[in-house]
């Protein structure tokens, strides 16, 4: 049957599952790393890419999805009938946006594409929202005006446990990296409009937990929970112990807790979580 067909990149952290039930359809992105190209999340795993990481003397590189790889999945959708909603990552982040805008201008205005303006869970409330409207058949502009709703009600926070991935990549100078480890600090950042911006500093994981807890009552009160996660780059027990402290006072709440993708964990390090939820 003819209708909208949603395409996303494998940023958003979404499970097999979720795919098949909605019929969601993803783009990786590239990672390089000992001299090897891989597909993010097709033959390169969570744990296999930090592993590797540890072992690597340089930080692996990440790139953008080809024209290409684009152009064959809308070239495919759109001779089926369909029209397409492609949702991405923050263009601030990377070019897959812009990339996927410059592949969707030779499908005639059948390829929409919108900017999330984030990343993993966050990016995905976007994108599952989107695939149930779509199977509803409601139309592609009530769907992207749904997706800008959700992008202003959506928050991101990212917990990293070392801060050498932020000096391996450039973020920061490892004079501060050597005080920071000094200090066992845990820098803590939120995604507003698309970048990073540091929030707080948190001297433990009871402290990083405590503040997203307080942060999480206070952005949600008189609210409705409609989209939460946690995410993680082998920081399950920091990711654990934030789902726990909120099930205490919020015990209805369903708080799935994954790994993430290779391509965040390559930019936060190990150890590092990230929390979104939406709410209205």
């Amino acid at each position: 049957m003819k209708g909208i067909r949603i395409v996303t990149d494998s940023t958003a952290d979404l499970d097999r599952e979720t795919l098949r039930r909605y019929g969601i359809h993803v783009i990786p992105l590239h990672i390089h790393v000992n001299g090897r190209s891989y597909l993010d999340g097709v033959d390169l795993s969570p744990d296999e890419l930090l592993h590797m990481m540890k072992e690597a003397d340089e930080l692996p590189k990440t790139s953008q999805p080809s024209f290409a790889a684009f152009s064959q999945i809308y070239e495919k959708l759109t001779k089926e009938g369909h029209e397409v909603l492609s949702i991405h990552l923050s263009g601030k982040l990377s070019g897959t946006i812009q990339t996927a805008r410059m592949a969707a201008e030779a499908f005639r205005g059948k390829v929409k594409v919108i900017d999330s303006f984030f990343i993993s869970k966050a990016l995905s409330f976007q994108v599952v929202e989107a695939a149930k409207m779509a199977m509803e058949r409601l139309p592609m502009e009530r769907i992207i005006r749904r997706m800008e709703d959700i992008r202003q009600k959506t928050k991101l926070y990212v917990v990293v446990d070392t801060l050498e991935n932020l000096v391996k990549g450039g973020r920061i100078g490892k004079g501060k990296a050597l005080l920071g480890s000094l200090l066992n600090i845990k820098p803590i950042a939120s995604l507003e409009d698309g970048v990073y911006i540091p929030v707080t500093n948190a001297r433990s994981h009871r402290q990083a937990v405590r503040y997203l807890m307080e942060t999480f009552i206070r952005e949600t009160m008189g609210k409705t929970v409609k989209g939460i996660g946690i995410v993680h780059a082998e920081g399950l027990e920091l990711a654990k112990s934030l789902k726990e402290k909120i099930l205490e006072r919020f015990a209805h709440l369903e708080i799935p807790v994954e790994k993430t993708t290779p391509v965040i964990s390559i930019h936060t390090g190990p150890g590092a979580i990230g929390f979104m939820y939406y709410a209205e």
